[in-house]
């Protein structure tokens, strides 16, 4: 499989179909010379280069009660709807360990995808150069406005990659990868809406007016991805993987029985599509 990207879409608890997809890939051992993924996907994207086929579920669903995973008192006490230090700290050096070691020693390139709250540009970072750091840079690409604190990373300031680059093919393209396989956390048909932010938003990130345009911006840089997505499959370029079935599950869910059946989901879709993607793949 030469030139060939997984483009991994974030979306919170949504990203658990995501991790359904991948579980199988592993299954199957199949795992691309790329990765790039935000967010969610960029977290789901880190165990399967780790080669942790179980992992995702564990931390997304097993874990989802714990009180400091993910709940309003967290946002009361730091500021944080989900934990940060929990899953970012405690959870992959203590809890369900992060495998360092195959992560590094992998042959795949891996790249996550954030957003540089002072210019709203999207910024990535590649396991090549910065395996080191991939906690922080994960713990960045996922760190929500209002829900989560930027995150100082070498001169920048850092926040969810899902803002300046949902889901970020162009970059797979410009990596150099003719043919790229998308994973999307939405149904077909999905279109985002314009968003409106209160002043709240904007005064909370004053100090940061590229971030607040970004996210002004942000429905209609996902629409046109997304416009650009399918008219690449058109052509025979790109692999879409998107839920089959209506979607029962947000971007903030703790309800066990609705994402397990989600993570079916993406196993089930994959299996169904496996043979055609096995096609587009050779």
């Amino acid at each position: 499989m030469e030139n060939i990207g997984l483009i991994l879409e974030g979306g919170g608890s949504r990203g658990i179909y995501t991790a359904g997809i991948l579980r199988y890939l592993m299954e199957e051992e199949m795992y691309f010379p790329y990765t790039i993924g935000v967010s969610a996907g960029a977290c789901n994207g880190s165990s399967y280069i780790s080669r942790q086929i179980d992992r995702n579920k564990m931390v997304n669903i097993d874990l989802v009660n714990h009180p400091e995973y993910l709940s309003l008192r967290n946002l009361f006490k730091k500021g944080q709807l989900f934990g940060m230090d929990f899953l970012f700290d405690t959870v992959p050096k203590e809890i369900v360990p992060f495998d360092f070691q195959a992560f590094n020693e992998a042959e795949e390139e891996f790249v996550v995808g954030t957003t540089d709250c002072l210019t709203g540009e999207p910024v990535f970072y590649k396991k090549t150069d910065y395996a080191k750091d991939m906690l922080t840079l994960l713990r960045a690409s996922s760190s929500l406005p209002a829900f989560a604190p930027a995150v100082p990373f070498e001169n920048r300031v850092l926040m969810d990659g899902g803002i300046a680059d949902p889901i970020p093919i162009k970059q797979s393209v410009q990596d150099g990868n003719s043919k790229n396989v998308v994973v999307l956390t939405r149904n077909r048909g999905y279109y985002k809406k314009p968003q409106s932010f209160g002043g709240y938003i904007r005064r909370k990130y004053r100090d940061y007016p590229g971030l607040v345009k970004a996210l002004e911006q942000r429905h209609t840089v996902y629409n046109e991805t997304l416009q650009y997505i399918f008219d690449e499959e058109k052509k025979g370029n790109v692999f879409v993987l998107c839920p089959s079935e209506k979607l029962n599950v947000g971007r903030v869910e703790k309800n066990k029985k609705k994402l397990t059946a989600l993570y079916q989901q993406g196993i089930n879709d994959i299996k169904n599509m496996v043979q055609p993607l096995k096609e587009f793949l050779s």
